[in-house]
């Protein structure tokens, strides 16, 4: 049975560049967040979208998700109501990717709030990705042309990275890559 071995960390950690790292030596990675947008595309999520939070949030039909992010991301309880919508249909989308899978020992489940939706209960291990979070804040701004405020209101929707720290059988510290490459090496030789 192919073991699922968790990926996460908060944002700006660097948890992408690490999965994408994992897929150049081989191994299949699910990224969560890009099955959560292709998922986000189908007309029933976009109809329970809609529903729940009006067509503010949406321009020409199509989803604004920045919108929607600057709503969930200031309230806690609409976000549980979002992740209530998407990560039943992420889940499912999973099971299906990983069925294509069964030939390799393990893949890698790259998820940003894989503590907070649950999705830990489904690996056999679990790596956090760390980083100062300076050094978060300034990544996250920098990719998506964001204010320190909004970057700030993300990671206070998500578990500190101690809490994370405490679950995790593996830490990877992402500040020099050429170092964090040499961790990545090291936790494959003992996966």
């Amino acid at each position: 049975m192919t073991k699922i071995i968790g990926l996460t960390g908060g944002i700006g950690s660097g948890k992408t560049t690490v999965a994408n790292y994992f897929k150049e030596l081989g191994v299949p990675v699910y990224i969560a967040d890009d099955a959560a947008k292709e998922v986000m595309q189908s007309e029933d999520i976009l109809t329970a979208i809609r529903k729940t939070f009006g067509d503010a949030i949406f321009e020409n039909q199509i989803l604004n998700r920045q919108k929607l992010a600057s709503i969930v991301f200031a309230n806690p309880k609409k976000l549980q109501q979002l992740n209530a919508i998407v990560h039943p249909a992420v889940a499912q989308h999973f099971k299906t990717w990983l069925s294509n899978y069964q030939q390799f020992p393990f893949i890698i489940y790259e998820a940003a709030i894989l503590f907070e939706s649950g999705g830990d209960q489904k690996c056999d291990k679990i790596i956090t990705v760390t980083a100062p979070e300076a050094m978060r804040i300034e990544r996250v701004m920098e990719r998506d042309a964001t204010t320190k405020d909004q970057v700030l209101q993300r990671m206070n929707s998500q578990w500190t990275d101690a809490k994370r720290l405490a679950k995790s059988d593996f830490v990877i510290e992402n500040i020099d890559f050429n170092k964090t490459k040499a961790q990545i090496v090291k936790i494959l030789k003992i996966l």
